[in-house]
């Protein structure tokens, strides 16, 4: 199974719901502004969340991942449990 990227999470998140129109994923997602900050609500997280689960066939524990978090930390989060899952 490969990383999870920046490119994977704005992939996904063009495919969900929750994301404020005006934000432009392409160019104006900066990986290290959390996601309340770009405008993103917690139906968007939690919509992530579980599109990450089914797509990766890994489980997000509550919490682990949160409209707080920048889209860095989601990331290097995601690969710390694909990681897990591998060993």
């Amino acid at each position: 199974m490969s990383d999870f990227t920046v490119a994977d999470l704005k992939r996904i998140l063009q495919a969900g719901d929750g994301i404020d129109c005006e934000v432009d994923l392409e160019s104006d997602l900066d990986p290290n502004t959390s996601f309340a900050e770009h405008g993103f609500d917690s139906l968007a997280v939690l919509e992530l969340t579980n599109r990450i689960e089914r797509e990766y066939g890994i489980s997000v524990e509550d919490g682990g991942l949160e409209y707080e978090n920048t889209p860095r930390e989601v990331v290097d989060y995601v690969n710390a449990l694909l990681a897990e899952a591998r060993v």
